[in-house]
């Protein structure tokens, strides 16, 4: 069931066909997904051992296939939520005003960059853009061409992380990613 959300993640649009004829309704959308690392939640952690077995593991992860795994571009693993994380923030965290600030500034910079092109969003761009007018600075792609290369990344893969740097490189005032962004891009992609 979560396969058929593949086509309207990449295309932007959903169309439903009925007898009587066919709809088309945009879906442009953020996904957000969650899932526990096994079936009983404790794969990873150190205070609880896991005691799933490993073909059970492997059979829970695989309900989201690999094209629908390659449409989602930040993969983050989360970790268990303790009174000592909780109490240990250390106050480094943004406040809202900032994060609000930062955003901003960096949805005009992508607004600017991006005028007269039609596109609106860094996720909108085309990976023909991104491979030309919207190239990173020079060597900044080797790390995701690398990985192409083994077959480790999809060229979709290599279009989407090519868009969360540009995003990164937006929140961080930069005039185009660098292979630091490219790095975190990849690294946020990769994190399950």
């Amino acid at each position: 069931m979560l396969d058929a959300l593949r086509q309207p993640l990449e295309s932007g649009r959903i169309t439903v066909h009925r007898a009587a004829g066919a709809a088309e309704f945009p879906a442009r959308c953020q996904v957000v997904l969650a899932a526990n690392p096994c079936p009983c939640g404790n794969a990873g952690s150190s205070r609880q051992p896991c005691e799933c077995p490993p073909a059970t593991v492997r059979r829970y992860l695989g309900r989201m296939s690999g094209p629908l795994l390659d449409r989602m571009d930040i993969r983050v693993r989360v970790p268990r939520v303790t009174t000592g994380l909780i109490r240990g923030e250390d106050g480094s965290t943004p406040t809202t005003a900032q994060a609000r600030a930062t955003v901003a500034a960096a949805r005009a910079a992508m607004r600017s960059r991006l005028a007269g092109t039609g596109w609106t969003r860094n996720a909108e761009v085309s990976g023909a853009w991104l491979r030309g007018p919207g190239r990173a600075v020079p060597g900044a792609s080797t790390l995701l061409d690398h990985a192409l290369d083994l077959g480790t990344l999809t060229m979709r893969g290599w279009d989407r992380t090519m868009r969360l740097a540009w995003t990164l490189a937006d929140l961080q005032g930069a005039d185009r990613p660098d292979d630091r962004h490219v790095r975190d891009a990849l690294a946020l992609r990769s994190a399950l």
